[in-house]
């Protein structure tokens, strides 16, 4: 499993399992990770950006998968190390492939140079498929790259965790007259992602704005021309596993 030599020994260090999480999250900065595992010779093994770096339940260390945790970082260098699920199931959608006719008028000779998250979003917002899936025809590129939250908090379960400027990073956002859509894009056929990669943009935007602030997860077929989309929403902005399916579909982009 991903770093579990490294974080056992974090583990071990900091005495973690004797925590309790029923009361609140473990705090853990990147200070002491370094600390911990500097004696390691690989990169892998202690640099705190690739030890921090679980984005689906797999990548995960087994010491965190035999104990139901995952990990949040709450401010620049400090983590909260959490009981509780972290993640949401990117469902597989049954539903026919769609035959979206592009909006343009003409080819695009350079959408198909490259295999990008990045360029497989950007071609499906140049068809107008992002506009037509958000049934909204006045969105337009505003958002992308990364940015710091303000300050919020929210809850995993009943415990609460401050989060203060931390980097946060979307594919791409796109605001119209009346809702804001902010989208992350995988390439890989992600069956799940860790929650934070929406819940932190949401709620880090639902501060810039009184729009309504609309959540999409993007996937791009490996091998094929197939473009999924999923809309979820969060029930409640203080709830961090309030999350919900809206819609999903899968559609294939015919060009003109």
């Amino acid at each position: 499993m991903a770093n579990s030599k490294s974080w056992d020994k974090i583990f071990r260090d900091y005495k973690i399992l004797e925590h309790n999480f029923d009361k609140e999250p473990f705090k853990l900065s990147a200070l002491q990770i370094k600390k911990s595992c500097q004696k390691f010779k690989d990169t892998s093994e202690k640099e705190v950006r690739i030890l921090c770096k679980q984005d689906t339940r797999e990548q995960r260390p087994e010491i965190f998968i035999k104990n139901g945790l995952f990990l949040l970082p709450v401010k620049n260098g400090f983590y909260n190390i959490i009981k509780g699920e972290g993640y949401v199931d990117i469902p597989t959608i049954d539903n026919e492939i769609i035959i979206y006719a592009s909006k343009l008028d003409f080819k695009l000779d350079t959408a198909g140079i490259g295999d990008s998250e990045m360029q497989h979003l950007d071609y499906a917002y140049a068809a107008s498929l992002i506009r037509t899936f958000a049934e909204d025809p006045s969105l337009v590129l505003t958002i992308r790259g990364r940015k710091y939250t303000p300050n919020f908090n929210f809850y995993v379960g009943k415990q609460l965790i401050d989060v203060s400027s931390v980097q946060t990073e979307v594919d791409a956002g796109y605001e119209g007259k009346k809702q804001i859509v902010l989208i992350e894009a995988k390439n890989f056929n992600a069956s799940n992602i860790i929650i934070r990669q929406l819940f932190y943009p949401y709620r880090q935007w639902q501060e810039h704005t009184n729009k309504k602030v609309v959540t999409l997860f993007f996937d791009k077929d490996l091998g094929g021309n197939v473009y999924s989309i999923w809309q979820f929403e969060f029930s409640n902005p203080q709830d961090y596993n309030s999350i919900k399916l809206v819609k999903s579909g899968k559609f294939k982009i015919e060009e003109k």
